[in-house]
């Protein structure tokens, strides 16, 4: 299993980001998919999740801000966020579930990315 997330960077707030995690190695399709975030010195938070066929569910602090979607021909995740805010500065993470239960959890995801780095400036 291979996660590879991309297209975090320096925003002002207000602005926008979009990330985006390229997965290979396993079936992509058939699996729920989230993104989590941690700030320095803060547990794992997760942000968004998404199943195989589009339903969803956000963190509250997240929610009207941020879109998740996928396209399961390109095996690849996105996370579109706007209106940043300072609080969303932290390293993102996409990851796999490890089953059929979507959640935001931790602890129900199997397989984990290396991380993109997102920090929004004042």
């Amino acid at each position: 299993v291979r996660l590879v997330e991309s297209g975090g960077g320096l925003v002002q707030a207000g602005g926008s980001l979009r990330l985006s995690c390229a997965a290979s190695g396993f079936p992509y399709g058939d699996n729920i998919m989230a993104w989590f975030r941690q700030a320095p010195g803060k547990e794992r938070e997760g942000v968004a999740c998404i199943s195989p066929d589009g339903p969803i569910a956000y963190s509250d602090s997240v929610k009207g801000r941020f879109t998740i979607s996928r396209d399961n021909g390109l095996n690849t995740l996105y996370l579109q966020m706007d209106n940043l805010e300072e609080q969303d500065t932290g390293l993102y993470f996409c990851a796999k579930s490890g089953g059929p239960m979507y959640s935001l959890a931790h602890y129900s995801y199997d397989a984990w990315g290396q991380g993109t780095q997102v920090t929004v400036s004042s």
